[in-house]
């Protein structure tokens, strides 16, 4: 463009040296608008070019999108029948601990020590404990929080149950997020505070020691030992004590051969 409108400056000098002043007005007209012509098809050509740029890049967008999406469809439905083995053992003992205490060492107080969001949990930290919501800090938090939450929405509002209900959720929810320790089955913990009748409604705020945060210490006892009994097995997740005792393990048989 810059080399037209120079020949175009010197053809206007040169004009208006040696034409008389009405046509050097017509060719003035004439020249302000090829040079608008060629701003407007200079712009064009830059949308174009950016506009060009832009679909090229939603282009390898989508395809990469759409490996990863196969990727992870395949890889989760690949049978591996060892990490579901030791995913059945863990949820087997940990719940079998916890309702072996219920049926035989408290059947005389009655007390409760198996509730339902435990299966819940279960699912989370034996099936799929590489999740950011199965870990430690997660399941005791989460738990212990949300009871906490449940028993005292229960205090303040007992009778009312279409509002005890869902404020002991939302608030359990929100509280979690706040010191994130958000734990799904955790919102369970906190519904069977307010929902329950018997024997849980009259425990107070010992429902939180017993059964629930008794119950959590279990079940993470039992995930630590199942979830790293393999090497292709890691629970915590990044966890650098996991990490020492794998060097330390490695270490010693290094030692003996």
């Amino acid at each position: 463009m810059n080399y037209i409108t120079i020949h175009i400056s010197l053809f206007f000098f040169t004009l208006k040296r040696f034409s008389s002043l009405s046509i050097l007005s017509i060719y003035k007209r004439i020249i302000l608008y090829l040079c608008s012509i060629l701003d407007k098809t200079n712009a064009f050509c830059k949308k174009s070019i950016i506009k060009s740029k832009e679909d090229k890049y939603m282009k390898k967008t989508i395809k990469r999108t759409f490996r990863v999406s196969k990727y992870v469809i395949y890889k989760e439905t690949l049978v591996d029948y060892k990490e579901h083995f030791w995913s059945f053992l863990g949820a087997f003992f940990g719940i079998g601990l916890i309702a072996f205490i219920q049926s035989h060492s408290l059947a005389e107080t009655e007390n409760i020590f198996l509730i339902g969001s435990f299966g819940a949990s279960s699912v989370l930290i034996y099936g799929a404990i590489q999740s950011p919501l199965a870990q430690p800090r997660n399941l005791v938090g989460g738990h212990v929080l949300s009871a906490l939450v449940g028993v005292t929405v229960f205090k303040i509002v007992p009778d009312i149950i279409w509002l005890s209900a869902p404020l002991a959720v939302a608030f359990s929810i929100v509280l979690m997020q706040y010191t994130k320790t958000l734990h799904p089955p955790g919102g369970a913990t906190a519904l069977i505070a307010v929902s329950s009748t018997g024997k849980i409604p009259e425990l107070g705020y010992w429902y939180v020691i017993s059964p629930v945060l008794s119950g959590c210490i279990i079940l993470l006892l039992v995930a630590l030992f199942f979830n790293n009994i393999t090497p292709n097995r890691s629970y915590p997740s990044h966890s650098r004590f996991i990490k020492l005792l794998r060097k330390k393990h490695a270490h010693g048989h290094k030692v003996k051969k």
